[in-house]
Order: structure tokens, then sequence, then C-alpha cells
């Protein structure tokens, strides 16, 4: 079993899902909670199941008498709920089929417990309807101007956020030891690991993130995992798969630095350096400089890619682009970045 998971959710006036929050999602799940949970639900084959307040409390002694105590009090506090009820349970990893496997599957990359990359996510975008995210919650954005209406007829303000398919993560997960400017600017699905500092310009979009520690005050686009101890400079750019970067997977390794807005186009290895202002793409043209400085020769960026120890920066006259043997890794300041 890859996963198991209760959750709380939203629909929208035809009942269908638009979001669900998983308290608590389980990663290769014992068996044993697994079988309990589908007995008391009493479905034996349905990878979402979903169920009401009522069904709450054989729910939880079953989860209780099988062990999992985090689950078993999750399903006790349920019996209050007053928004739809579901439980997913994941076999295997395959693309998702409905809104609840995506959120579920947007929850474990957020909760650590997947690493980018880790999961199917194919065919996502098809099952999630644009949301107004607002302050009374998420609403299917065909029926908000009826609750904006009725909101005021009612004397409360309705306040939208934002229009997307994804919310932030930290309306729904708040990793330990991360710092975040913005929160924003990072969205659910995002994998943030502990020591990581995302200041207020910075992003991270869905399925990338960091290893942590690290400080992020540029772009990491969808599909793009930072190693630890790296820096991203203010304004920089990575180029993720939905963006032009075709099936390259972009990454950037343990010690690196992406200066103020430069951007990269290809994975790095570690202890990496990009200039600032500098745009690396897969089809730059690169001179390779020796030790003494001399041009050894000139390729494009791609044939560099995953290779560590790199120095990318543009000659101050002839402007042309060079890779050098970065001598010095990057130190990322231990004071400033402390998250206790």
């Amino acid at each position: 079993m890859l996963s198991f998971a209760l959750g709380i959710g939203t629909q929208n006036s035809q009942g269908d899902w638009l979001e669900v929050y998983y308290p608590a999602p389980l990663f290769q799940p014992a068996s044993a909670i697994v079988e309990a949970a589908r007995q008391a639900l009493g479905d034996a084959d349905s990878e979402t199941v979903s169920f009401l307040p009522e069904h709450c409390t054989a729910l939880a002694t079953a989860l209780r008498e099988a062990g999992a105590a985090e689950q078993a009090d999750l399903a006790e506090a349920f019996a209050d709920a007053k928004r739809p009820l579901v439980a997913v349970f994941l076999g295997e990893d395959h693309a998702p089929a409905s809104v609840p496997e995506v959120y579920l599957k947007l929850h474990l990359l957020s909760h650590r417990l997947v690493k980018p990359h880790g999961l199917k996510l194919d065919g996502m975008f098809g099952l999630l309807r644009n949301i107004a995210w607002t302050s009374e919650g998420a609403i299917d954005v065909e029926e908000l101007s009826a609750r904006r209406l009725k909101a005021r007829l009612a004397g409360r303000p309705l306040s939208v956020d934002c229009v997307d398919k994804f919310p932030k993560m930290t309306d729904y997960v708040v990793p330990k030891g991360v710092r975040i400017g913005d929160t924003a600017r990072v969205r659910l699905g995002a994998h943030l690991g502990e020591g990581t500092t995302v200041m207020h310009e910075g992003f991270c979009n869905f399925n990338a993130g960091t290893e942590g520690p690290g400080m992020v005050e540029g772009r990491i686009s969808a599909g793009v995992f930072v190693g630890k101890n790296s820096d991203l400079g203010a304004g920089c750019s990575t180029m993720g798969t939905l963006s032009g970067g075709g099936n390259v997977v972009i990454s950037i390794g343990e010690n690196c630095l992406i200066g103020a807005n430069a951007g990269l186009g290809i994975p790095l290895g570690d202890r990496c350096t990009i200039e600032a202002g500098l745009y690396v793409t897969a089809g730059s043209k690169v001179t390779v400089l020796d030790d003494k400085g001399e041009a050894v020769e000139t390729v494009a960026a791609r044939e560099l890619a995953g290779q560590s120890d790199l120095l990318f920066i543009r000659h101050s006259v002839t402007g042309r682009l060079e890779c050098r043997t970065n001598k010095s890794a990057v130190a990322l300041n231990e004071a400033l970045h402390a998250h206790n």
C-alpha cells in the first residue's frame, strides 16, 4: 500500500470535489491499519471512499485496535465534521484518477514523505478545477458570484485571495524548521527541507523544492530540486519542465549559488556558481577555460549538465559566456538562516 489518509474537504453545489485536507497522511502504512479502516468503512476495493460523521466512532475504534492512535484520534475529531469526509487508499503509484488522490499526493510531498519526482502526477491538471481561494474557503469559480452576493446580504465581506488550481501550502502543511516570508508564494505540493528559508520574493512550485538547509530568494519552478546549503539569489529563475525545459529535469546540487537575477536551464552538480544576471540555457554557447584561464573549447551548456565545481561568468570585455573551475564553495550564514 502506497498511502492511506483520512481527509476533510470541500465540494461544489454539484457534489464535485474542489479540495481535500489530510491532517496526517500515512506513507506505506501497515497492512493491519489499512484492513481495519476498510472493514470499518465497509468498502474492500475502492481507492476513494466517502463516509459520514456517524461512521467515525466505529472507524476510530478499529484504527485504535490496529495500533494507529493518531489516525484514531483524527477519526474521533471527524465525528463533529460539517464538511464532506473521505478516506483514500492508494495501493500503488499510478496517475491520479480523482481530486482526492491528487491532493493526497500533494500532501505527501509537502509533508516530506516523498521527494519531488517520487510520485506520478500525470493528468492532474485535467482533474483540478479553477478555484477562488477566499476568506470563506475554496469556492468553484462558476459559483463565486452567487456566494459573494450571499455573503454581502449576510453582512460578511468575502475576500478573494487568488484564483488558481492550487492553494498555498501553509493552509494545509507547515513543515518543521522552515521560514517563509510570503506564504502565498509556496504552493501545496512543494517540498521544503528543514532549514529552508523562502524570502518574500522567493517562490516554490509543486513537485519541487529543497533538501535544506538553503536560502531561496528566487524562483524554484515545477520539477526543480535544490540540494543542501545552496543559495538562490534575489530574482533568479530556474527553468521547469513545464515551461520550456522539455523532458530535462533541472536540479541544483549542494553548495551552489545562483546569483541575483540569474537563470538556469541545465542541471548543476555540486559547488557550482552562476554570476548575477547571467542566464544559462541548454543551448548557450560556453567557452570552457583551463586552470590557467586559457580557452579549451566552446560547447553548448547542455554538455556541462550535472558536472560539479563550475563557475559560469560573462567576460567583462568580450561578453562571451565562460566556464571556469569554481574554487570556492558557498557557505550559508548559519546565524542568519537559523530556524529555532
